[in-house]
């Protein structure tokens, strides 16, 4: 019998393979019932330090097929101190760099749990996914759009988020620059 390796000794193949990226159809009121309960728990543990908590990401915008995944941005003056409280609390510390931390939850050696949430360390006003969220809530069209290259991209990129993720950027980045110029005011 092949014994289990925990997160922090597989390879990052092994870890696409055990975490592929599947989309799945809105479920805006589940996406928001986590979101909440999550957000209590954070500002239960960091509260003090938090100048702002955002549920952003495809679940944020409710109306289009999803990675099942709570993405929460918080700005902080605090990054290490929140990290150290958080990892301390069972959220994995997944990438660190410069003004960024990014956390995740709901990973295991079996592959995802019922509830899985990416959490993102910010500086202040690092935090365009916010208006990137915002525009594809107002803009059903522009969201549909996004959803359709997700899907697209789906079939190539299952296996590798990092090319999931640099696939869909310039479209993401077209998208938050006119976001900027709207809501940033």
């Amino acid at each position: 019998m092949k014994e289990k390796k925990f997160l922090d000794e597989m390879t990052l193949e092994e870890l696409w393979e055990l975490f592929p990226i599947t989309l799945v159809n809105p479920a805006p009121d589940k996406w928001i019932e986590q979101f909440d309960r999550e957000k209590t728990r954070l500002t239960n543990l960091i509260g003090e330090s938090i100048i702002s908590l955002n549920h952003a990401g495809s679940t944020a915008i409710g109306t289009i097929k999803s990675k099942p995944i709570i993405d929460i941005f918080i700005e902080t003056d605090d990054l290490k101190r929140c990290a150290e409280i958080l990892s301390g609390e069972g959220y994995i510390v997944m990438s660190e760099s410069g003004d960024r931390i990014s956390l995740n939850k709901g990973y295991t050696p079996e592959g995802y749990a019922d509830e899985v949430f990416h959490i993102h360390l910010r500086k202040k006003g690092d935090v365009d996914e916010i208006y990137f969220c915002r525009y594809l809530k107002e803009h059903l069209d522009e969201a549909k759009k996004y959803e359709l290259l997700k899907t697209r991209l789906l079939s190539e990129y299952g296996k590798d988020r990092d090319g999931y993720t640099a696939a869909k950027y310039d479209f993401v980045r077209a998208i938050t620059v006119k976001a900027k110029n709207i809501y940033k005011k």
